[in-house]
């Protein structure tokens, strides 16, 4: 295989398995502390809302309007953003509800919430991982510093994502196993869609595709953020604990932006 090849692929294979160190930084959140949790909700929360809105809503909107134009970019930027949101609403309604590790969810038990919320969570990451990895793939084959910077970029990223991912599924099972594996996997579809970019993809993957996929991504984002992060670090904190988690998760992830 062409070295270039192996090169970039293995970009995307670092960026993306980065979300399993932060599924591991997830277990030292105990389960009994519904304090820490509900700030490690909120604080996964802040991180999704950020960068959905600040980074991935922005770039979506620069492709769209680089391929149709100011006003058509704009406006075909807002429809995609909230077809993703009406898209996640559907999944939601679909998604069983009893999806704990005996399919019985007893009254009063959260385990299954806990549990489904962090695979409704690992999909959201995983499509959202999928264009970044072609991204990454396409720059490190056309240019390595490009590739480097973007791929470390990402990875720095994917850590809290893993947060987000691992954190609920831990809580649910207290299966370090189980949250380790979510977020690993969920992290897969960046060398995925490196791969599937390359050899089915690569003729249309254009600014149009990247920026429809990238506003739709951040309305599912968005409403996984409200609907289900959001609303559980509430149901579980006390206070104001929730919104000092946002605001963390909002601090780390513009700090990581700043700092890159």
């Amino acid at each position: 295989m062409d070295p270039n090849i192996i090169f970039a692929l293995s970009l995307t294979v670092v960026a993306g398995l980065s979300t399993g160190i932060g599924g591991l930084i997830s277990f030292f959140i105990k389960k009994e502390n519904t304090k820490a949790l509900s700030l490690g909700l909120g604080f996964s929360a802040g991180i999704m809302i950020f960068v959905s809105l600040v980074e991935i809503i922005k770039k979506a909107n620069e492709s769209l309007i680089s391929h149709l134009g100011q006003a058509t970019g704009e406006w075909i930027t807002l429809t995609a953003f909230f077809a993703g949101i009406a898209l996640t609403v559907v999944v939601d309604k679909l998604l069983p509800e009893n999806i704990n590790q005996d399919n019985i969810c007893l009254e009063g038990d959260n385990s299954c919430k806990m549990q489904r919320m962090g695979v409704f969570v690992a999909l959201a990451i995983a499509i959202h991982n999928f264009p970044e990895g072609l991204a990454t793939f396409m720059a490190g084959l056309s240019d390595p510093a490009l590739g480097i910077s973007i791929a470390f970029a990402i990875a720095v990223h994917n850590i809290p994502e893993g947060i987000a991912v691992a954190l609920p599924i831990y809580n649910a099972t207290g299966s370090r196993k189980k949250a380790f594996l979510y977020s690993f996997v969920s992290g897969l579809a960046e060398p995925l869609g490196a791969l599937v970019g390359f050899f089915l993809l690569k003729s249309i993957f254009n600014e149009l595709t990247f920026g429809l996929l990238f506003a739709a991504v951040a309305g599912i984002m968005i409403y996984i953020s409200f609907d289900e992060l959001l609303s559980s670090a509430k149901e579980y904190g006390n206070g104001h604990i929730e919104i000092l988690g946002v605001t963390l998760g909002m601090v780390v992830m513009w700090t990581s932006l700043i700092l890159l």
